[in-house]
């Protein structure tokens, strides 16, 4: 077989069922063979590859198997970039096949020429070009071992012209079962690591647990609950983190840090005597910039990747291992009560606190809208098996702080690695392929709506059921806010036009809503969860700058 056809034949044999991504000059041996060939595998044509790349990312996160995008050479693969590297530092296995000019021709000047390993290299956690077609099926096997293995991550294929049209023996064509899905080989803790972790924990006696992405990652939602109510321990997450834990758990207190943290559950972390981070780097944004927890404190923290381990705090016990693992072992180890932290109060009086502050925000009447309106109207109507995709802009610390989850589990995505704009949409596209039965929401802000307004012709096209919600208030507000707070209210070019979203929606097609009044929040959510169709909702809202956003650096 050709080596485009051994490539269609490999992505089967890995589980493959969804590739998203764009066509081009250099693909079309691929795209030949699978018109040909008619694989179990629906390709989601995109209208650009950094979109692609975003879907696939959503589609990871809420599948548990891999997401793979592809795209053409040169620009193409410059595109598709931002992607990847959301993907791998958010610890989601997305791999990126991108087409590339023939061997034969490098260094002639072709079109599209491009060093792709040297691009790539930096930023993912493997990359290969398949020069040889011979090769080809044992480098796709390479990077889903890559992808899913450790530390889950991104992966990227150079796919030459010529090689798709190289010979690969049949034989050849076989995958891993095991790395059809992440995390794959787990890694277990080391008892006596674990012995020494649970002696720490029984002094405790105003522990907190903080978690990150990693115990969603690796599906220990059931063993954390299991470790917290052992010890009696409060549970935080860092925004990735959120779904650790359901939020309406009496141990839950819900997220920390600078994005989506407030002074309630700051106070928590200030008084910590130890700390157990699992799945957590500890990065700037979760320990304030790293000045919470205080130096008392002593520090555990359990991670997939040992180079988090100990880089941020001196670390007491430090273990290597998947969470899912180790928390069960942690578990076990503990039995069924050890101790009481008074975790239940602690949380009990961090959520009164926040909610105080919260109630009268979210049922002002004031114009424009008020976001903390929007997340109040959001809880009163969304069902319990939603998935809500918020861009890093105004969306983001109001669901964070605000947005109180029902349910452990994967029901909130952002992009917190890196915060590129235009993410939101793409990623809930990915996520509504991943989990059609879900109602799927894309909360954005007029700035990233700019970014991904050509996506929602590819919605109506595969008639995707989103409801696309734009906080509109004419501004890069997280910029302003920066520049309102720190800058001596100094505003210098992040102000542009008011867009009428709703009317960009319906030039697709699409059923849209504007709403200028708070009274209209619920009846239009209700109606836009009723319909099962792709809707855009246009919210006149407050920017942030002007608003209470639970963002430490803005709070004087």
């Amino acid at each position: 077989m050709t080596g485009a056809e051994a490539l269609v034949r490999m992505l089967e044999a890995q589980g493959v069922s969804h590739i998203f991504g764009l066509c081009g000059d250099t693909t079309l041996p691929f795209y030949d063979a699978m018109a040909r060939m008619q694989p179990e595998i629906t390709h989601i044509l995109t209208r650009d590859e950094r979109h692609a790349g975003y879907m696939a990312d959503g589609y990871a996160r809420v599948t548990g198997k891999p997401g793979i995008c592809e795209g053409p050479s040169g620009g193409g693969a410059t595109y598709i970039l931002p992607g990847l590297v959301e993907a791998n530092e958010s610890s989601i296995p997305v791999l990126a096949i991108t087409s590339d000019v023939s061997t034969a021709s490098r260094g002639r000047y072709p079109l599209t020429e491009l060093d792709q390993q040297a691009l790539f290299a930096p930023l993912v956690k493997f990359t290969a070009s398949l020069d040889n077609a011979a090769r080809l099926p044992a480098t796709v096997r390479q990077a889903f071992r890559a992808m899913t293995t450790g530390r889950p991550g991104a992966a990227q294929l150079t796919l030459p012209f010529d090689t798709q049209k190289g010979v690969v023996e049949a034989a050849e064509i076989w995958a891993d079962p095991e790395t059809r899905t992440y995390p794959a080989r787990r890694a277990g803790a080391e008892p006596e690591a674990i012995e020494r972790m649970v002696a720490v924990l029984r002094q405790a006696k105003r522990g907190v647990i903080v978690c990150g992405g990693g115990p969603l990652l690796a599906g220990a939602m059931a063993a954390l609950a299991q470790v917290a109510e052992a010890l009696g321990m409060p549970v935080a997450t860092t925004v990735s983190g959120q779904g650790a834990i359901a939020e309406t758990h009496p141990l839950a207190l819900g997220v920390v840090g600078s994005n989506g943290g407030v002074a309630a559950t700051r106070a928590v972390m200030e008084e910590a005597d130890v700390v157990l981070y699992v799945g957590c780097r500890a990065g700037s944004v979760t320990t304030e910039r790293w000045r919470v927890p205080g130096p008392s404190a002593r520090i555990l923290h359990i991670d997939a990747d040992p180079m988090v381990l100990g880089a941020n705090y001196l670390t007491e016990v430090a273990i290597c291992a998947d969470a899912k693992l180790a928390l069960e072992a942690l578990a076990a180890a503990l039995g069924v009560s050890v101790g009481d932290n008074g975790g239940v109060a602690r949380a009990e009086k961090a959520w009164a606190e926040k909610l105080a502050a919260f109630g009268p925000l979210a049922t002002s009447q004031e114009r424009p809208i008020r976001p903390e309106a929007v997340m109040a109207a959001l809880m009163e109507t969304l069902p319990r098996d939603c998935v809500v995709v918020a861009d890093p802009g105004t969306p983001c610390p109001y669901v964070s702080a605000h947005l109180r989850w029902p349910e452990a589990g994967r029901h909130f995505i952002t992009n917190r690695a890196h915060g590129a704009l235009g993410y939101s949409l793409a990623a809930a596209m990915g996520a509504q392929v991943g989990r059609p039965t879900a109602k799927v929401l894309s909360l954005m802000g007029d700035g990233s709506f700019a970014f991904c307004a050509g996506e929602m012709e590819t919605i109506m096209r595969y008639k995707l059921p989103i409801i696309s919600v734009v906080f509109s208030n004419s501004v890069f507000g997280w910029i302003k806010a920066g520049q309102h707070s720190g800058f001596g209210q100094r505003y210098h070019n992040v102000d542009f036009s008011r867009t009428d979203h709703a009317a960009v929606a319906r030039a697709y097609g699409m059923q849209a809503f504007t709403i200028e009044d708070p009274a209209q929040l619920v009846p239009v959510f209700r109606q836009a969860l009723a319909l099962n169709a792709p809707v855009m909702i246009d919210i006149l809202s407050q920017p942030l700058h002007e608003a209470a956003a639970p963002v430490s650096e803005w709070v004087a």
